[in-house]
């Protein structure tokens, strides 16, 4: 709208830089467990497990900075129980943080056995993502609103998380002279 509606013309690029709740990135993704994602047992391969969990943090990362993004990091995963052939997963993401180009987003898996009318926690994963443009250059992001207590929480864990990473970085670089 212009300027004769009373309001203030806005420019896109102010636009894209408005700060963005959590619940605007949520992203939910499910798979159904076939015969080609298991291992001879019939349990689903870990690395296709890990597939899904970057495909679905990188949903909730596109979502908040509405830009092509990249992995940059995966923090540890552990694989709390087996998923088998015919399971459903269910896989929760939304971005926790914002660091200038990059975001942290937090990944939760759960297992669903619709026959047995079952879920469980599978696994949980914090992923960094840098966006970027067509070109590779890296973008700003605009920052992350958390709303509610859970949001918090999970918004002051990236941040010492993120300091972990760069300590360890850091430690690892020294190492390497």
């Amino acid at each position: 709208m212009g300027e004769k509606s009373g309001r203030k013309k806005v420019d896109m690029s102010e636009e894209m830089q408005m700060p963005r709740p959590v619940r605007d990135s949520q992203s939910e993704m499910t798979e159904i467990v076939l015969p080609n994602d298991a291992n001879p047992l019939g349990a689903l391969l870990g690395g296709r497990l890990m597939h899904w969990i970057d495909l679905a943090g990188a949903m909730a990362a596109h979502r908040h900075s509405r830009s092509h993004v990249v992995t940059a990091s995966v923090d540890h995963i552990d694989f709390l129980v087996p998923v088998r052939v015919g399971d459903l997963v269910i896989l929760r993401s939304s971005v926790n943080r914002v660091f200038q180009t990059s975001m942290e987003t937090g990944v939760k898996v759960f297992v669903e056995n619709y026959i047995a009318d079952t879920a469980q926690h599978v696994a949980s994963a914090y992923l960094t993502f840098v966006a970027i443009d067509a070109k590779g250059n890296h973008l700003k992001v605009p920052a992350v609103i958390p709303e509610n207590e859970d949001q918090q929480r999970r918004y002051d864990d990236a941040g010492r998380r993120r300091e972990i990473r760069r300590a360890e970085f850091e430690r690892r670089r020294k190492v390497k002279r």
